[in-house]
């Protein structure tokens, strides 16, 4: 955007929008050091950041990181989130993470049960026909 036909080139400020300066200040540093300490705090804002502004690398760090944080109480959230967000490495994590407390999150969510099925099945016909 600095050097190719954009207005932002000969700008002495540049906006940028809806991303918080913790986030940005992150990102910045993963620009130039090639690490960053993602916190829970930051990480989702961080992760569509990374997509926004095709950090590849830095979006994988954000999904494990978040992925790390996973839980029976926050799994559905962060399922539709990951969708939200195209992270399907994220979106792969958390469907594991259900399948494999799949007993406890039907009795603690049977509410939730019937909106999460379909995603399930669509990443196994993924699966299958990706063999």
């Amino acid at each position: 955007m600095f050097y190719g036909n954009y207005q932002e080139k000969d700008a002495t400020e540049v906006e940028i929008p809806d991303i918080r300066q913790e986030v940005f200040a992150a990102m910045m540093r993963f620009i130039y050091t090639g690490s960053v300490d993602i916190t829970m705090d930051i990480a989702r804002d961080l992760l569509k950041a990374s997509d926004q502004y095709l950090m590849e690398e830095l979006k994988r760090l954000c999904q494990g990181a978040i992925a790390e944080g996973l839980s029976l109480e926050n799994v559905a959230n962060i399922l539709k989130f990951s969708e939200d967000a195209y992270a399907t490495s994220l979106k792969k994590s958390c469907i594991l993470f259900i399948l494999k407390h799949f007993a406890e999150f039907r009795r603690r969510y049977s509410d939730l049960i019937q909106g999460i099925v379909p995603t399930i099945r669509e990443y196994f016909l993924e699966m299958l026909t990706s063999i």
